[in-house]
This record gives structure tokens, sequence and C-alpha cells, in this order.
């Protein structure tokens, strides 16, 4: 029914890395919630995959010594969301991570897969993004690093080479003292269905109040996922308030490109843009201790 035509099982992620450059042809495999769900609707046959199930080296979650959070590739949503050093240095990750799909889709799915899928309603994507996560690229000849900005190339598209594993996810942790974020999600259903509206916004606050920087990322709002940075200036020195909650909701609109489909009309999304943006942002603001009362 899947059409699969070989299956291989590395032992080490050097054994995986020079399968791949022998056989560039071939997918690789991790949680395959995504994949398994193309290959049974026969839009893949006689599949050659790799399958990482066995590589030790992907798992795990820990702090690097410059302060770094790494997450490796394999590790899935239910244990980002029940690991004790992402629940104590980035809260906001661990409640976006059950945001994907339900508890059988996190109990398998992995952070890796769903970065490397490419789709832009990605529910890791936008929080991540807010955080400048950097992805630890490899193959047999060595070891590249790039943004998680710049690993998005389109629609389904990702920069990664036949004969490469993305590895780790490193995430500079926070360092100002007051800081939050928080990771909204608008879909049409409450629960168990995909993004048609990702928003992340990491923040943090002066002690008198003013936010000192923001940084804002959406999903599902174009062709890849994003940074609204002219949004991200507007707010940065500023204290919150009503008016400029709009102009910046408004400038995040005019910052993505959405499109219509069978989800929501373009229109739609970005009046999405415009109201959750100013939500998400007010979140992250009181998650970082910042006291917000909307004047109207």
């Amino acid at each position: 029914m899947y059409g699969v035509k070989q299956l291989f099982v590395p032992a080490t992620v050097k054994e995986a890395l020079e399968w791949l450059h022998q056989n560039p042809q071939a997918k690789v495999i991790a949680g395959g919630t995504d994949l398994l769900l193309k290959m049974r609707n026969q839009a893949m046959r006689e599949v050659v995959l790799v399958s990482l199930h066995k590589l030790k080296e992907l798992e795990g979650i820990e702090i690097l010594p410059d302060g770094t959070l790494r997450i490796g590739a394999m590790v899935t949503f239910t244990q980002v969301n029940r690991s004790s050093l992402v629940r104590e240095k980035l809260p906001f990750l661990a409640e976006a991570a059950v945001t994907m799909g339900g508890p059988q889709i996190q109990n398998v799915a992995t952070i890796g897969g769903n970065l490397c899928n490419g789709a832009v309603s990605a529910d890791s994507a936008p929080s991540l993004l807010a955080l400048e996560a950097r992805l630890v690229l490899e193959n047999r000849e060595g070891t590249r690093e790039v943004s998680l900005e710049d690993f998005y190339l389109g629609p389904g598209r990702v920069d990664l080479k036949e004969d490469e594993l993305l590895t780790a996810i490193k995430i500079p942790l926070p360092r100002h003292n007051k800081w939050g974020g928080y990771y909204y999600k608008y879909s049409m259903r409450r629960a168990m269905d995909i993004s048609t509206l990702g928003c992340a916004v990491v923040c943090a606050v002066e002690a008198g109040g003013q936010v000192s920087q923001a940084r804002i990322a959406l999903g599902t709002a174009a062709p890849t996922p994003i940074r609204c940075r002219q949004a991200e200036a507007l707010v940065a020195g500023r204290f919150l308030s009503p008016d400029l909650l709009i102009r910046i909701g408004e400038t995040a609109a005019g910052e993505a490109k959405p499109r219509s489909s069978w989800r929501a009309s373009k229109e739609f999304r970005l009046e999405l843009i415009k109201e959750l943006t100013a939500r998400t942002l007010v979140q992250a603001y009181q998650n970082a201790g910042g006291e917000y009362r909307d004047e109207n």
C-alpha cells in the first residue's frame, strides 16, 4: 500500500550520511506523519527510505557551554512539551508544542521533520523564528549552520541538500531579565487541525514597562514563515497602547503575503493577522511581566 522499495535503518549518523551520499534519491523518514500520508495517497511510489529511528545522537535536549539550548532533530513534540529544560527556559515553546495535532501525532512527530517538510503551516516555525533559531545541517563533508529564516526557500522547499541531515536546532536563550513569549494558533477546529494562521511573539520589557525589543513571526501568512520586522521596529522602546497595537497589526498585515485557500480567503487571513498580532503581542508582554490595560 505504501510503495516502499527499500528501507535502510542506520545505527549511527555517520552511517546514515554515507548511505545518503550513495543514494541521493532516498527519502528520510523520522516520525513519518507527513511522509507516510503522501505515500498512502500514492503521491510517491517505489520509495527508498532511510529511517532515523535508531539514531540516539539526534535525540536529547541540553544547554550547551555557550548558553544555547540544543534540541535534537528527532525530539518529538511531546518531549519538547515535557522537557524540564524547555519549561524552565522557554515555557511558551513548551506550550506551543502541544498545539501541533493531537496527542498521537505529538508522540511521534519530530521537531526536525516538521521543519524539513517545508510547510508554511508548520506549528514549530513561528515560535522558532521568533527565537532566532539556527539549524545544524550535516553531510559526509562536514557541518554547516543556517538560520531558520534562511532555511525556508518557498512552499515545500527548504535549504537541505540531498545528502544532508538536519541534526539539531540551536536556540539562543533570552538574556533579558524580563522577557516573555506566546504562540497563538488559529484554526477552523479548536484542536487537531492545521493552522489557518500562526503568530508567535517574543518580547523583552524594561523596568518602566516599555518594550525594549519584540520579535514577531507568522506562519501561513506568506509563501514561507516570516518575521515582521517593520512591525517589530514600531514597538521597540514604546509603551503598548490600543492605537499602537492597531498600527502594529496593520503593519504586520502589510508585510505578509497570504493567499486564498479552501481553509480561508486572503482577505480573512489579513484580518486575522491584524487582530492576532496585537493579541499575541499583549500576551507575550504580560508573560514578560508587563501590565497592559486597554484604555478603550
